[in-house]
């Protein structure tokens, strides 16, 4: 094996990716070619990006296993924690932090952070990760499929307390419900009912699947932060609210990893459950964060500064869970805490 191989393993090991270099130049490029994913575009990236999203959750539904799914139904305890933290422990906290913390100059920057805490957990890295650290793989895999789910109801109906707190009155929940309905949710089930007979085809293509999400996900941010460059948004954001932002971002990931860790214990959870809250419990998703923005904000020109929270929350649940799951994997009593 080569140097390079090596250092491209242990890069990935520990959270470096291709995908997180893609979201970098994927911004840039937005920065140097605004006009390219921008609503006054002759290109109909938008739309583009629409229909994919419904085929990504087609074969999002394609890959789920009933079989599995029932596995996991038992350890009733584990689930009813790793949702709570995942709907309600999240918000809550960045509400305890937006009362404590200075403002940002850009009070949108607090729609995204509370916008990351109401989204649901993401399916593969949780996976991925709890696999790593021997934790419960069927709990991982039920917890983290129906959180997609749940999250299709009770990420817009925290969205809309937040907007009414804010005094925004353009989010109408039951009208982004529907499109969720008809975006995600059928296309999910559609998925799930033709998975017995069309399974082996996700399973065969799930790396070529999964590059296709990636691609998706990297449309949407392009396009994203093309409207933020071109409206000029971020003419105003400091250097310091920036900081601000990087910094209560890791925080609140880091709060709510000694949070699930310190409840497993109390509850005397096993090992393999206590990873498997700690790693489902404290993740968010970027598939849904970014999918869902397009139905939740559709004529916002902020989404880039809206999604940025969770893009610095992405790369730092894959950088430090990664670090954290494998020294789960080398410790065979499972004692290390986050």
């Amino acid at each position: 094996m080569s140097v390079l191989s090596r250092l491209t393993k242990k890069a990935s090991s520990y959270g470096f990716d291709g995908f997180l270099l893609g979201i970098a130049i994927a911004i840039l490029l937005a920065y140097i070619f605004p006009s390219v994913g921008a609503k006054e575009s002759p290109i109909p990236l938008a739309e583009i990006a629409n229909f994919c999203v419904s085929l990504i959750f087609f074969f999002y539904g394609l890959k789920l296993s009933p079989k599995k799914l029932k596995e996991g139904l038992a350890n009733w305890k584990l689930h009813v924690l790793v949702h709570a933290s995942t709907f309600i422990l999240f918000p809550l906290l960045v509400i305890l932090l937006h009362k404590i913390i200075p403002s940002f100059q850009s009070d949108v920057f607090w729609t995204g952070l509370f916008y990351l805490a109401a989204l649901p957990s993401t399916v593969s890295s949780s996976v991925v990760m709890v696999s790593i650290a021997r934790g419960n793989m069927p709990a991982a895999i039920f917890n983290a499929s129906i959180s997609s789910l749940l999250g299709v109801f009770i990420t817009p109906i925290w969205m809309e307390f937040w907007m009414s707190e804010k005094a925004t009155n353009d989010f109408d929940l039951s009208s982004v419900i529907i499109k969720l309905l008809i975006q995600v949710v059928v296309p999910v089930l559609l998925g799930l009912l033709l998975h017995r007979k069309y399974a082996w085809f996700a399973e065969k293509y799930n790396k070529r699947l999964k590059q296709f999400d990636q691609s998706i996900i990297l449309l949407i941010i392009f396009t994203a932060f093309c409207e933020s460059f071109s409206e000029n948004v971020f003419a105003l954001i400091g250097v310091k609210d920036l900081l601000q932002l990087l910094l209560s971002t890791v925080a609140l990931f880091f709060l709510v990893l000694e949070l699930t860790n310190l409840l497993s214990k109390l509850l005397g959870f096993n090992s393999e459950d206590r990873i498997t809250l700690i790693f489902c419990g404290s993740k968010k998703s970027l598939v849904h964060g970014t999918v869902m923005s397009k139905i939740l904000f559709p004529t916002s020109d902020q989404m880039g500064l809206i999604l940025l929270p969770l893009m610095i929350y992405h790369t730092a649940q894959l950088i430090i869970a990664s670090i954290i799951a494998n020294k789960f994997a080398g410790d065979s009593t499972k004692n290390i805490a986050p």
